[in-house]
């Protein structure tokens, strides 16, 4: 990525994709750009029935369990209903 590209982040859970195999797989096995491999395989989501909220909770849980800084953890729960997933 060259310094004039924005950083991509997974538009379900915000996790940064950042090289090759943190991204998601289209039903042809091609590479999804939107999604990370973790929200995103074989052209479906991995929890198809998850809502905005829980998305929110699971995201906290996991930042929490690396020991991300609290503001690093609100930050990233306020641009999840932002994502292209859950946009209304």
């Amino acid at each position: 990525m060259n310094s004039t590209q924005m950083p991509l982040f997974c538009q379900s859970c915000a996790m940064p994709l950042e090289k090759p195999d943190d991204f998601g797989s289209n039903a042809d096995g091609s590479r999804n750009d939107d999604y990370c491999r973790y929200c995103f395989q074989e052209g479906k989501f991995t929890e198809p029935d998850l809502n905005a909220k829980q998305m929110i909770e699971n995201i906290e849980r996991i930042m929490k369990g690396m020991k991300i800084p609290g503001e690093i953890i609100e930050q990233t729960k306020a641009i999840i209903p932002s994502l292209k997933r859950w946009k209304k």
